[in-house]
């Protein structure tokens, strides 16, 4: 059976998921999501039976009630989303879509970011300088059918019920709440992003954040994080500082769809960052480079 996803997001780690899962040890006890998005490692970690407990953290509150909702209350989900995916079948779907955005701008309702993210241009977050969700329509399409989308919010709902926290605080306070039994995985927006962003809700503060991984290094607390990578040569994002003692993996998420677009198909390399407290062998890492797949996926040991 497939791992359901029912929040459609850029960036989301689900094709990569699989790989990041062999670097987490079966012994967790809770999996902690300070930048949950659409909470694909926590979903996938689920599926796997790793972790008994699940804390989900999103700065952007709509999205933290969505994650919330779908485990606690996944029929009224359903239902709303199916509702409001159905106008655009009456009249002009561009119009539909511009009302929907204005009455979320408004009122914040999960149910009509839902529908947004399935809807919106490459499922991309977007918000102006007054926090305004201003991520245009797809006009090629309509968005995942609520058909489709019911079954994965209700296999998330099987998955996660009674088992995650869900929370909408800075990254800062979540991780200071942490413990040695917890896996932290952190995939936070990319610098270049911090402030009035247009692309996130918050962007991120680099010192600020390397403050927080030497608090998790002095507590020994253990933690994975998706950070710096490369388009072809294209950079985006420095490196994290080699004394923070981090072990590197690059992993290969495969042909940029925008390099596709210009028709120079580049590879994207994404950065996968593990802390001296997971518990992993080296010959375990090393095996992780040999993918069923490794046109797809190649890792690269620092």
């Amino acid at each position: 059976m497939a791992i359901p996803h029912p929040i459609p997001y850029q960036g989301s780690k689900r094709n990569l998921a699989k790989y990041i899962l062999e670097c987490i040890p079966n012994n967790v006890e809770r999996i902690v999501e300070p930048f949950a998005g659409s909470a694909a490692i926590s979903i996938a970690c689920a599926d796997q039976k790793i972790g008994n407990h699940y804390w989900l953290n999103d700065i952007n509150e709509p999205l933290a009630k969505l994650l919330s909702k779908m485990a606690s209350n996944p029929n009224e989900v359903i239902r709303r989303y199916e509702y409001i995916w159905n106008g655009q079948l009456e009249g002009d779907s561009k119009e539909h879509y511009n009302f929907i955005r204005s009455e979320f701008n408004n009122t914040h309702e999960p149910e009509m970011l839902l529908y947004l993210l399935a809807r919106c241009v490459k499922n991309a977050v977007r918000y102006n300088e007054r926090g305004e969700f201003n991520q245009g329509p797809d006009n090629r399409r309509k968005g995942k059918n609520p058909n489709k989308m019911a079954n994965d919010i209700q296999g998330y709902a099987a998955l996660l019920q009674k088992k995650i926290t869900v929370t909408s605080l800075d990254y800062v306070e979540v991780l200071r709440d942490t413990q040695n039994s917890d896996l932290i995985y952190m995939d936070p927006p990319y610098q270049g992003t911090k402030g009035s962003s247009k692309r996130y809700i918050r962007g991120l503060d680099f010192e600020k954040f390397i403050e927080a991984l030497e608090d998790l290094n002095e507590r020994n607390i253990p933690y994975i994080i998706s950070f710096d990578g490369s388009t072809g040569n294209k950079i985006y994002g420095s490196s994290l500082p080699d004394y923070l003692n981090l072990r590197r993996i690059n992993l290969n998420a495969g042909t940029s769809s925008q390099s596709t677009l210009t028709g120079n198909p580049e590879q994207t390399i994404e950065a996968l960052y593990i802390s001296k407290d997971v518990k992993i062998s080296e010959n375990k890492l090393k095996k992780i480079q040999y993918s069923s797949s490794p046109k797809q996926l190649t890792l690269e040991i620092d």
